[in-house]
């Protein structure tokens, strides 16, 4: 048995767990449900850290109390920000990380630093079956690539290829493509965000993101289409005034979701089917390009938590909705992601590699 150490590094808090694999199992990596199992976990404050090797040390004590052997030999680290040479300059903290310092400091053979949306690549290889729910059984094909899709604070996108035993993981900036209007009303939504951001193009993200359910709200209500209920209005009014201290306020996007769900106010129900529609207008896109066979996986807290109103069908209905090679997309299996710990799998995953 081999130990490794993940860890999901965020600027609010950071998850790290332990876990051992079969030396066996580590060897072959073109299965897409390499088991590992959990030693240890725990979650801790990002802030009230100077750096993350006093973090790893402390998690590896108190490890080492639950755990009779506490012995990791590589350690994976999945960060919300870009990777440079195995490096990274946190965005919301003041941390400066380094992989091969870090493996210096803790007395590790190897440590890696990946990008977020990479190690959501890697989870989906490590996803059990009631970590998934399937909009689109689609036509399964082992070895053809794998589309991964996120909205979030962004909207991550990615891709997987099987080659030669194993499979790659590829992120890309797909997220920062041009939205693309299919209606009148959509094409009436850009011109509101060109309008309002004083900006020369509208990237896929400003829509198809947490950001961009406030967007599309925000264009709804000003356009006057639906009219607002005082609760949800007092909510986006704050938010948008108080631009200084929007972490500290409650999240209108979530707000107009629960709102949506609930069948409260028909303008936050509007909005999520506009956001959904357009959601799966883009992740039918991202299939065009790839044709993955092997499954498109919609992971991000956006997808998980709006489940019941994605099941609804306008998500589907988007992602195949694509002229004469509709039938193409009708093929690809679609998924959406439940385990909110994808990153965490993965960056446990890519560990085996080192």
């Amino acid at each position: 048995m081999t130990q490794l150490l993940a860890g999901d590094i965020g600027g609010t808090k950071t998850i790290l767990r332990l876990v051992q694999a079969e030396d066996s199992a580590i060897k072959d990596l073109a299965t897409r449900h390499l088991g590992l199992e959990t030693v240890y976990e725990n979650r801790y404050a990002s802030g009230a850290f100077e750096g993350l090797a006093p973090m790893v040390k402390q998690f590896l004590e108190a490890a080492g109390q639950q755990v009779r052997s506490v012995e990791p030999r590589a350690a994976c680290f999945a960060i919300a920000g870009p990777i440079v040479n195995n490096t990274s300059q946190l965005t919301n903290l003041p941390w400066s990380l380094s992989g091969d310092r870090l493996a210096e400091e803790l007395q590790f053979d190897r440590v890696q630093l990946i990008n977020d949306f990479e190690a959501v690549g890697y989870g989906v290889l490590g996803l059990q079956p009631d970590d998934i729910f399937t909009l689109q059984q689609g036509e399964y094909t082992d070895t053809a690539p794998i589309a991964i899709i996120g909205a979030g604070t962004g909207l991550g996108q990615g891709f997987l290829i099987h080659q030669e035993g194993k499979y790659y993981i590829f992120p890309s900036e797909g997220g920062h493509a041009d939205f693309a209007p299919r209606s009148e009303l959509e094409f009436q939504l850009l011109k509101y965000l060109l309008d309002k951001h004083s900006i020369a193009r509208v990237s896929v993200e400003r829509v198809v993101s947490g950001q961009g359910i406030i967007s599309i709200y925000q264009f709804l209500r000003d356009r006057m289409f639906i009219p607002e209920t005082p609760d949800i209005a007092e909510v986006v009014t704050t938010w948008e005034r108080q631009a200084g201290r929007r972490s500290e306020l409650t999240d209108p996007a979530a707000v107009i979701s629960q709102a949506a769900l609930a069948e409260t106010d028909r303008l936050s129900q509007r909005t999520m089917e506009m956001f959904i529609e357009t959601y799966g207008a883009e992740a039918g896109n991202l299939a065009l390009k790839l044709l993955p066979r092997g499954g498109l996986y919609i992971a991000g807290g956006v997808a998980a938590k709006n489940i019941e109103l994605i099941k609804a069908g306008g998500f589907i209905r988007a992602f195949n909705h694509k002229g004469r090679v509709s039938h193409l997309l009708s093929q690809v299996p679609v998924h959406v992601v439940l385990n909110q710990h994808i990153g965490l799998i993965g960056a446990a995953l890519r560990a085996t590699r080192l």
